[in-house]
């Protein structure tokens, strides 16, 4: 079930990108053999497991499809109807990941659905039975009466050794063969009328083996397989929630590299033997200190590789989480009476697994808004000299090691003047307050728990469920996010994550007898100041570091602790926020290093100036303080 489950979200991501270029191109003949490629792909794979309504409706999508590709065209009501039968299949897929089941409406869907898209594809039910193989029940041959096991009948295409099937080969390879028997079909008719090319066989066998394993063996054409027990038969295998693992797909030249870092660490460690044997050695101090600072250099450079060959390793491409979003948005559009067609670009950008997996709530909930409040209705969009069909772009592009990811659209953006006027109406501020705000500022308040636009509630939004869940998550995966808009021209939610989990270089500083870590990249530079040259400012002080006069803030403040006594010379850290430098008072510095910082997470998720955590060679943790949040 695992294994289908994987390559049927493949299958769909793929039919749904070419429908969407059919849709625009409906003489696209590379999109059409590629979209019968993805439905002929989940046809077959149902047959591994007792799904029947998912392959009722992919058999109706892969006639019509059949019947478009030899027209080379076909009309959007064709590929709205196979859009809607992969709409479902992915609704279906996402049931059987949760509970192991197709849902209690399938039936009825897929009975409707197929019935439809017969219609559609213009032929008659005899064609239909022709083409799908025999319409009567399966009858178990009266010769394998005597028999136990499982009944096997499979009627091949007769266009079958085209696609490269032996079907004398294929059921033979279904194990625990007990009684094969081969038949004609139809009467073979007069010799003048004998067409070698075309397959005119009936197989039937009867087998001791398991209908899993049966199914296995005859995946690729389960289409035109029958199964019957005989008395006494093994149950058919049923698909169940417990069979469902997590699964990465990884590439073999990085299983290779990880393999080959493994070598070089069994060296280095082979290298602390000499290291011992030096060490029993009385007077050769310098030559054990020189040796251990040798191996130890070398230990960190295959930790470092090791530690980015494992996040090469959990490297997903973005893809697999856009390819969920075409059917959402329609089905959010359907539902609002707008027409939205999503553009995606940027799905072949590879990010961590944990990216991936947790991107796909914000940005359902940025989607939705994009289509609930971004889009307007068709008369407004008509007013505004808009086309009546809205765009919305999802796109993903690599900015040094982070991903950046956008979701624009181009309604009628966020009107900042009503942000304010929201914000004081829901006393969430004084009115002065959100006056004195300028508009990118009134624009970020729509992050504030529990701030909603929404005028009313609806089946889609007005819930009270605000942007600041999308903040939060973008948050707990070590990223940012935010708005910019153009009233009347639409919006755009930025994503700033990080490729993969990287090592941090952090510097360890002291406060109050606590130590506290600070990531190196926003640190300009360490200095010592007299207190003589500290001057107070307003309710602050400064000092003067070369021609600039920089802010100065002491880590126990921030923090929260006591710190030392005043001295007459300060330890200053001045680092780098928002394009501003500011000074940090601190105790003192201890060291630096490589963390891999892991973020907050239960009750301390939510602590602000958090970045993460990160453990010292002593085992204690450390934490990893956010400026940005201190320093805004």
């Amino acid at each position: 079930m695992t294994q289908f489950l994987i390559e049927a979200r493949e299958a769909v991501a793929s039919a749904e990108r070419n429908l969407a270029v059919l849709l625009r191109r409906p003489d696209d003949v590379p999109a059409f053999e590629s979209c019968f490629r993805a439905v002929h792909t989940l046809k077959g794979s149902t047959g591994l497991f007792d799904l029947v309504p998912m392959g009722l409706i992919l058999h109706g999508a892969e006639d019509l499809l059949t019947n478009l590709r030899t027209a080379r065209t076909g009309t959007a009501e064709d590929f709205e109807a196979i859009i809607g039968v992969i709409d479902h299949v992915d609704r279906w897929l996402d049931a059987l990941e949760r509970t192991g089941v197709l849902p209690r409406d399938a039936e009825r869907i897929a009975t409707a659905d197929s019935s439809r898209l017969r219609e559609l594809a213009g032929a008659s039910s005899t064609a239909e039975g022709a083409r799908n193989g025999p319409s009567i029940p399966f009858q178990i041959p009266p010769a394998f009466a005597g028999h136990t096991g499982l009944a096997i009948r499979y009627t091949p295409r007769s266009d079958c050794y085209f696609s490269g099937d032996d079907p004398l080969a294929i059921l033979s390879a279904v194990p625990g063969l007990v009684d094969l028997r081969i038949s004609p079909r139809e009467p073979w008719g007069a010799l003048a009328d004998y067409d070698p090319y075309a397959c005119n066989l009936v197989l039937e066998a009867v087998t001791s083996a398991s209908r899993s394993a049966v199914e296995a063996a005859v995946r690729f054409v389960a289409d035109q397989v029958e199964i019957a027990e005989l008395a006494g038969g093994p149950a058919p295998a049923q698909p169940g929630p417990e069979g469902v693992r997590r699964t990465l797909r990884i590439d073999a030249e990085r299983i290779d590299r990880l393999a080959d870092i493994a070598d070089d660490l069994v060296i280095a460690k082979n290298g602390f033997a000499d290291l011992a044997k030096l060490a029993g050695r009385k007077g050769d101090a310098e030559a054990l200190v020189q040796a251990l600072r040798v191996r130890h250099a070398q230990l960190e450079r295959l930790v470092i590789d090791l530690h980015a060959a494992v996040g090469q390793v959990r490297l997903l491409p973005l893809e697999s989480l856009f390819s969920r979003f075409p059917r959402l948005v329609r089905d959010i559009a359907r539902t609002l009476g707008k027409t939205v067609e999503l553009e995606i670009e940027g799905g072949q950008i590879e990010v961590d697994k944990a990216v991936v997996d947790g991107l796909f709530d914000p940005l359902l909930h940025v989607l939705r808004n994009a289509v609930d409040h971004g889009v307007e209705d068709l008369s407004a969009r008509r007013r505004a000299g808009k086309p009546d069909t809205a765009a919305i772009r999802l796109s993903a592009r690599t900015q040094a090691d982070q991903v950046v990811i956008e979701v624009r659209d181009d309604g009628a953006g966020i009107d900042p003047a009503r942000i304010r006027a929201l914000a004081v109406e829901r006393c969430l501020m004084s009115g002065a307050a959100a006056d004195a705000l300028d508009d990118r500022a009134a624009i970020d308040l729509i992050f504030i728990p529990g701030f909603s636009s929404a005028a009313e509630v609806s089946a889609v939004s007005g819930r009270g469920v605000g942007m600041d869940v999308v903040r939060d998550a973008a948050l707990r995966l070590g990223g940012t996010v935010g708005v910019d808009s153009q009233k009347g021209q639409g919006s755009t939610v930025r994503f700033i994550l990080p490729i993969t989990r990287v090592l941090t270089r952090v510097m360890i500083v002291t406060c109050g007898g606590e130590r506290y870590g600070l990531a190196l990249e926003h640190i300009v530079e360490t200095v010592r100041v007299d207190v003589e040259r500290i001057i107070p400012i307003r309710s602050g002080r400064a000092f003067r570091l070369r021609d600039e006069v920089i802010p100065l803030v002491a880590l126990s403040a921030l923090v929260g602790v006591g710190g030392a006594p005043s001295r007459a010379v300060e330890r200053v850290v001045v680092v780098r926020m928002g394009g501003e430098h500011v000074g940090l008072i601190v105790d003192g510095i201890t060291d630096h290093m490589n963390a891999a910082v892991r973020p907050m997470s239960g009750l301390l998720a939510a602590a602000p100036g958090m970045r993460g955590t990160a453990l010292l060679p002593d085992g204690a943790v450390l934490m990893i303080l956010d400026m940005s949040e201190f320093i805004p």
